[in-house]
């Protein structure tokens, strides 16, 4: 590896430091959502792999105090001072996962915008972190289809392989516009895209 992908690297986590940041990919949510407005104020917000909490932190930043935040990992998320984030420990890949999500929105709400940072632990063998990965993906699509409004929106990390079109296309099924984004955050060199997908079909 360069010089220049270790002063990248170093770039973007020294800023998580120094800015408060859980994590270095909270700035690409930052990226994303200024290139696609995916959420806005006051929003419903599930953030789906939140762990250690990035993007909880830029969406709550981006919602403010009318909107809600509601993280999800297997891990545990070390606690937020704020009253609008709700965080769950759980799989979100269980069957039962649309119905833990629910119980903690208020009034059966529907929510505004999905996202999915979730990853596989890495092995290091490409076939099979790349399928994991769009497993996971499709287990993301499958909450944003149960829980979003009509004109909902979501985003959704995938590794690049061949298994990635025939992804893209289930989404295409489910939402009016889809792009594919690498923000500049991501390593040069990591196969990982987000899937933006916008308007909801009804």
């Amino acid at each position: 590896m360069g010089k220049g992908y270790h002063n990248r690297m170093d770039y973007y986590y020294r800023k998580a430091k120094v800015e408060g940041y859980r994590s270095r990919a909270a700035y690409k949510l930052k990226e994303i959502n200024k290139k696609y407005n995916v959420i806005r104020k006051g929003d419903i917000v599930v953030d789906l792999g939140a762990a250690p909490g990035g993007w909880i932190q830029v969406s709550r930043e981006i919602v403010g105090d009318k909107g809600l935040i509601i993280g999800v990992d297997i891990n545990q998320i070390e606690r937020f001072p704020w009253n609008n984030v709700i965080t769950i420990q759980a799989d979100i890949t269980e069957e039962n996962i649309v119905e833990i999500i629910r119980e903690a929105i208020p009034n059966g709400s529907m929510v505004d915008v999905v996202l999915s940072d979730a990853a596989p632990k890495i092995s290091g063998i490409w076939d099979t972190d790349h399928a994991r990965q769009i497993f996971i993906a499709e287990n993301a699509l499958k909450i944003a289809k149960e829980l979003l409004k009509p004109d909902g929106r979501c985003v959704i990390k995938v590794f690049q392989g061949p298994l990635l079109n025939d992804f893209i296309d289930k989404v295409k099924r489910e939402f009016m516009e889809v792009k594919i984004f690498k923000p500049n955050a991501s390593r040069k060199e990591s196969s990982e895209v987000y899937v933006i997908a916008r308007k909801r079909k009804i």
